[in-house]
């Protein structure tokens, strides 16, 4: 049970291409942004669609299938945990955001 404390899954789709960094000759950072879609009927019965943006965040060997393979608008399903970092901004400010250190993910629709 413990691989369930800080465990997420989504499936959705990338809203741009692969940003890969080489940090060494071992070691390779992408980031992508996925997006996911949610649909309810508010108190009037009308449809509401909504969409959440979600940070991913690929090291090494998954940072290369991600440039080769994957690109905006591919359809991926991703597994792997969150994580929360702080900065403080040029006017003093803290500020949040969080990643998905993405373990595992798979490469859905069209080939």
């Amino acid at each position: 049970m413990s691989n369930l404390r800080n465990s997420v899954r989504l499936i959705g789709f990338l809203g741009n291409a692969p940003e890969v960094k080489e940090l060494s000759k071992t070691k390779k950072l992408a980031k992508l942004s996925l997006a996911t879609n949610d649909s309810y009927k508010n108190e009037k019965g009308e449809k509401v669609e909504e969409t959440q943006w979600h940070n991913l965040v690929l090291w090494d060997k998954q940072a290369d299938i991600a440039l080769k393979y994957l690109d905006k608008g591919s359809e991926i399903a991703v597994e792997g945990k969150l994580v929360t970092k702080n900065y403080t901004d040029k006017d003093g400010v803290k500020r949040f955001y969080t990643e998905i250190i993405v373990n595992e993910f798979v490469m859905l629709g069209k080939k």
